[in-house]
């Protein structure tokens, strides 16, 4: 299938472009761009920087993927952002390169859905199929994890995590790593119940959701703490493989080793070298 250039797009004669794709009008493609098979990208967008796009991906009017970090610090050093296969980036939605904080890669995963001026901040390691609404905004650094739904206005704080198949509810302000499986909102967010549609969507059986409901009101009703809530389960038999990632998502954010701790850790590291 031939490649469709709008007359008035630009695109630079190094850039590598799949078959079958489609580059509206005053499009703009650069050097160091890979555009997968099959992808569509409309008018008025702009790829930039070291960008790789894989096939069957749909750009809407004025997205712009590439562009420098939004990071006071940046001293344009090398970077890249990388998206999968068969995404839809609905208008005025941005992703920005990485930095040399991380390993300088952003990583946009498959099947993901972002709407209206949603922003993907520097280093993000975004997973599948979640859906962003209007105007969700991820902070430098966020993971978020597979089948995760944000609802409209979300902000998340840069580098926090969030875990998969949860639920992100409207205007909510993210500060903390988000549990799996669970439904979180507020300014600032707190897990408020169980996922329980998503779960169901996802095939978990009533033996499942029960197992998670159970760890999710220890954890988050009764506030025994993390240890007693774990001694409280696992003590009483087999216990669900669901509810042992649960654990170990609560252990890894509590531990600093990932999500919000990590933004910490590096802090301190400063000061040490300071």
């Amino acid at each position: 299938m031939s490649v469709q250039i709008a007359q008035t797009a630009i695109v630079d004669p190094r850039a590598t472009i799949g078959d079958g794709v489609k580059i509206g009008h005053y499009s703009v493609i650069g050097p160091d761009v890979e555009i997968g098979a099959n992808t569509r990208i409309d008018e008025h967008c702009v790829f930039t920087g070291q960008v790789s796009v894989g096939p069957d991906n749909r750009f809407y009017a004025g997205c712009v993927i590439g562009g420098d970090p939004q990071d006071t610090s940046y001293q344009n050093t090398p970077a890249q952002v990388v998206i999968g296969q068969n995404n839809i980036f609905r208008e005025h939605c941005t992703v920005n390169r990485g930095t040399e904080k991380e390993d300088r890669i952003t990583v946009v995963g498959d099947d993901n859905f972002f709407m209206t001026n949603v922003h993907i901040a520097h280093d993000c390691k975004v997973g599948n199929r979640i859906v962003i609404a209007n105007n969700g905004m991820l902070g430098g650094h966020v993971k978020v994890f597979d089948d995760v739904i944000f609802a409209g206005g979300v902000g998340v704080s840069h580098y926090a995590t969030v875990g998969s198949l949860s639920f992100v509810s409207a205007m909510s302000r993210v500060l903390h790593d988000v549990p799996p499986f669970t439904i979180v909102d507020g300014q600032p967010t707190r897990p408020r119940a169980v996922n329980t549609i998503g779960l169901k969507r996802h095939g978990f059986d009533a033996h499942a959701i029960k197992a998670v409901t159970r760890a999710f009101r220890l954890l988050y009703r009764a506030r025994v703490g993390v240890e007693k809530a774990r001694e409280e389960i696992f003590s009483t038999g087999p216990v669900h493989p669901s509810v042992k990632y649960l654990f170990d998502c609560v252990d890894t954010s509590c531990s600093g080793r990932a999500g919000r701790g990590q933004d910490q850790r590096n802090q301190q590291q400063k000061k040490k070298a300071a």
